[in-house]
């Protein structure tokens, strides 16, 4: 069994650093626009909030957990835009707050899970390195989001291997959750860390490939940017297929962001 530790520290880092960028912000910049329709710094931090309470109860009450899924699957359209919008009325300072206490006592609990335990999410059962991990995913693509409507470049960590495990783990998933059958080969996954490694997953010998800088597959598998401004390339009509569907995150199929320019 993998000992969760190291990337339960790594989702403090990202944690710590997302909180460097809010804590001084202003009144107004709280309600500054992020790139989500219809969201702003608030409701970004106010997600965290949200899904990091959720974890916590799926850690630490299972009971609990299962009444926010039964309210999640009565409207699976607006539960996480209702538990955004709850947050994102609060003042600014109450609202970090009630984020970094969350987030504290959801870091204890997955510390002092017991080694093998497995708790319910809203896909499959998950660890508490997988519940971390998804939780680092979360974190840093919301936290994309809140550099981005204060106009300010977040540098990518060699954190992103967690993601970028999150993704290809995911693979199968994003298929059935858009109505596909995944296929049953694997893929060779090939992408270049932020430090300039490679990271790489699946059989060095399957034809059907992806490859690219890691940080653009991040930013496909969160749905934080389109594939065509992403350098993400892709062997195989399977390969290919993935990269349109890509999907790290649980719940329904994602609507994705437009491409660069879209808009205008």
């Amino acid at each position: 069994m993998a000992d969760p530790t190291p990337v339960i520290d790594d989702l403090r880092a990202e944690s710590e650093e997302l909180d460097l960028l809010v804590a001084e912000l202003s009144a107004q910049q709280w309600k500054l626009a992020s790139p989500a329709p219809g969201w702003t710094v608030a409701h970004q931090i106010a997600h965290l909030t949200w899904t990091d309470r959720s974890a916590l109860l799926a850690v630490t009450d299972a009971d609990a957990f299962q009444e926010l899924v039964g309210k999640a699957l009565g409207a699976p359209d607006s539960f996480v835009d209702e538990g955004a919008q709850e947050g994102a009325r609060l003042a600014p300072a109450e609202l970090l707050r009630a984020w970094r206490a969350g987030r504290e006592a959801l870091d204890q609990a997955l510390r002092a899970a017991p080694s093998g335990a497995r708790f319910p999410w809203y896909g499959p059962p998950m660890s508490a390195a997988s519940m971390a991990t998804a939780r680092l995913m979360e974190t840093w693509a919301h936290g994309l989001d809140v550099a981005d409507a204060l106009a300010v470049v977040r540098a990518p960590t060699d954190r992103l291997r967690h993601v970028v495990r999150l993704g290809v783990r995911t693979r199968d998933f994003a298929h059935t959750v858009h109505g596909l059958t995944p296929p049953a080969e694997e893929f060779r996954i090939e992408l270049t860390s932020p430090e300039g490694d490679m990271w790489a997953y699946g059989p060095k010998d399957a034809l059907q490939r992806v490859m690219g800088p890691a940080l653009d597959f991040c930013l496909l598998v969160t749905q934080r940017a389109h594939r065509a401004d992403l350098a993400l390339t892709a062997v195989g009509p399977d390969a290919d297929r993935w990269l349109d569907i890509a999907q790290a995150f649980a719940g329904p199929p994602g609507t994705g962001r437009p491409p660069r320019g879209a808009e205008r």
